[in-house]
């Protein structure tokens, strides 16, 4: 059984930095995708990043690139997304994902598809 649970969520000023972690058991696809999308009060949920198992590419959305960096360890078992530079708009609630439907994580990241398991999630408020 696949189990994503994220910590490291907070509050923070505008241009302050947060790193998010999520603990992952139960996955094992070498060949597939960990990452994060987010939900903000009223939105669609929206891709974030993501890290392919088999090599660590790493895909961004436009809104994040350059200021938010995903990374793996895999001897941990944890995929760890820091952000900085943070503004309002990052406010929502974040989760971590694992397993794009076609094993194309920039598709996932664009949901042009979507991942097939997710955390509880974890809030990040950004004041201005």
């Amino acid at each position: 059984q696949v189990r994503l649970v994220e910590s490291g969520g907070g509050s923070v000023q505008t241009g302050g930095s947060l790193t998010l972690s999520c603990t992952v058991s139960g996955y094992t696809n070498s060949r597939n995708c960990l990452g994060w999308f987010r939900q903000r009060p009223g939105k669609e949920r929206e891709g974030v990043a993501a890290i392919y198992t088999g090599g660590g590419t790493t895909n961004y959305a436009p809104s994040v690139t350059g200021r938010f960096t995903i990374s793996r360890d895999s001897a941990k078992n944890t995929v760890t997304l820091q952000m900085t530079g943070l503004k309002p708009e990052d406010t929502a609630m974040y989760y971590c994902a694992a397993e794009c439907d076609d094993g194309w994580c920039s598709r996932c990241v664009s949901r042009r598809s979507e991942f097939a398991y997710s955390g509880q999630g974890t809030q990040v408020t950004v004041s201005s």
